[in-house]
């Protein structure tokens, strides 16, 4: 029953990562449902996170080297060659710069707020629900290249929004991509490459609360198998988003959404 528990937290926690539906939001309210020591536990929430990176690394691994090194080649030729590339960076960088501001002032307020009063979280859902409503005949033609400053701050201010426990990072980052008028493909891969400086400030400062606890390392079998369990899942929920995307059918995660929200406000208020 043990080792069960760390097999299903590690299926949640892949499952809910890329999908738009919010992790942080099934993450608190399972905490507030079970009560449960096992949920509140710093450690396990850094390995099951650390474990959905990788999986979205190895998914996106071709495409970083190529901004990596084509950035690098920018640079070494003055920017004689690979300029998409390192434009693309920048897009990304300046994309994470909205949330980085808001998560630095907001998010922990924001989370001790809604750790108190965890109804709200249900709003959360019915605004990502919503948001995808928006995308149902999106059909933008803009790729990778056509991505430009415009585009990557409404599209970080959105992710930004997304601290808020209940909004989906992944969700509303797309559904932004698509209001930008990128195409579904571009759209799925900027919205994760964003994923990545997000994912990275994270876990930084969750290695800080993980050097600040008591790691029992009895527990590294558990935390091994619950990292396995999120990795597989996070890259098959990754595929799954993929297809649904790409045949227009985002909306119907709204339909869970909208289901859970009300779960969520009935249950807690």
């Amino acid at each position: 029953m043990e080792l069960l528990k760390y097999i299903i937290l590690g299926l949640l926690q892949g499952l809910t990562e890329p999908l738009p539906v919010s992790s942080s939001g099934h993450i608190f309210i399972l905490k507030a449902i079970f009560n449960s020591v096992l949920l509140d536990d710093i450690n396990l929430e850094i390995f099951l996170n650390f474990a959905s990176f990788i999986a979205i690394l190895i998914i996106f691994r071709k495409d970083i080297i190529t901004i990596v090194k084509g950035t690098i080649n920018y640079i070494k030729t003055n920017g004689k060659k690979s300029k998409d590339e390192f434009n693309y960076l920048k897009m990304i960088i300046i994309g994470t710069i909205p949330v980085g501001v808001v998560g630095l002032f907001l998010k922990n307020p924001m989370e001790n707020i809604l750790s108190k009063n965890i109804f709200l979280i249900g709003f959360g859902f019915i605004i990502t629900g919503l948001s995808l409503l928006l995308v149902i005949n999106s059909n933008g033609k803009k790729e990778d290249k056509d991505i430009t400053v415009m585009d990557a701050i409404v599209i970080g201010l959105f992710q930004a929004i997304a601290i808020v426990p209940g909004i989906s990072r992944s969700g509303l980052t797309l559904v932004a991509a698509l209001l930008r008028g990128l195409d579904k493909k571009s759209a799925i891969k900027y919205t994760f490459m964003l994923y990545f400086p997000v994912s990275v400030a994270s876990m930084l400062l969750g290695i800080k609360d993980f050097s600040s606890t008591n790691f029992q390392l009895s527990m590294i079998f558990y935390y091994i198998i619950g990292m396995v369990s999120a990795g597989i899942f996070t890259y098959v929920s990754y595929n799954w988003l993929t297809r649904i995307v790409e045949k227009g059918k985002l909306w119907r995660f709204s339909i869970y959404l909208f289901a859970i929200a009300l779960f969520t406000i009935m249950f807690f208020i």
